[in-house]
C-alpha cells in the first residue's frame, strides 16, 4: 500500500512538469508527458501517440486503481473480481516500461549529429520513480490474500 500510495503522490508531478527538454535547431521546447501525446497527435503520428498515451498515463493509473482496490480489503470482499484484477495488474505490468523504451528512442533520434540536444527536465526523476513504484507496489503485492480464510 505504501508504495502504491508514494506512486500516486508522484503520479502527479511527473505529469505537470517537462520531463525532458529539447533543442533542436536554435528551438527550446520544454515537454511534459502529455504535452508529447498532443504533439505526436497533432504530427499525425496517431498510433505513436495512443501508444506512449496508454503506456505512460492509462497503464499506471489503471495499475494503480487496481493496487488500491485489492489493498483496500476489495479482493476479499469479491474474490473473483480481486482475481481478475491481480491477473490483469501482472498482463499490463510490462507496458509500463514501454515508455521508457520510446524516451530511449526519441533521445537517440534527437541527439543524431549536431542537430540537437535532449537533456532531462525535472519531472523525469517523479516519473522514473513512479515507474518503480507501480513495479514493487505490485510485486509486492501477496495474492494469497485474496483467497484468505479470515474473510469477514
Amino acid at each position: 500500500m505504501a508504495f502504491a500510495l508514494a506512486a500516486l503522490v508522484l503520479y502527479v508531478p511527473a505529469n505537470l512538469y517537462p520531463v525532458m527538454s529539447m533543442d533542436t535547431m536554435g528551438r527550446h521546447s520544454e515537454n511534459t508527458v502529455w504535452a508529447g501525446v498532443v504533439s505526436l497527435c497533432q504530427d499525425g503520428m496517431w498510433f505513436v501517440g495512443g501508444v506512449v498515451f496508454v503506456a505512460s498515463i492509462l497503464v499506471p493509473v489503471l495499475k494503480l486503481l487496481g493496487l488500491f482496490f485489492l489493498a483496500f480489503d476489495g479482493g476479499r470482499r469479491w474474490p473473483r473480481e480481486g482475481a481478475r484484477i491481480y491477473k490483469a495488474i501482472c498482463i499490463i505490468g510490462p507496458w509500463a516500461m514501454l515508455d521508457v523504451f520510446l524516451l530511449a528512442v526519441a533521445v537517440a533520434l534527437i541527439k543524431f549529429g549536431q542537430f540537437g540536444k535532449v537533456s532531462p527536465g525535472p519531472g523525469i526523476v517523479a516519473f522514473a520513480a513512479v515507474v518503480v513504484f507501480t513495479i514493487v507496489a505490485s510485486s509486492s503485492f501477496d495474492p494469497r490474500l485474496i483467497w484468505s480464510e479470515d474473510t469477514p
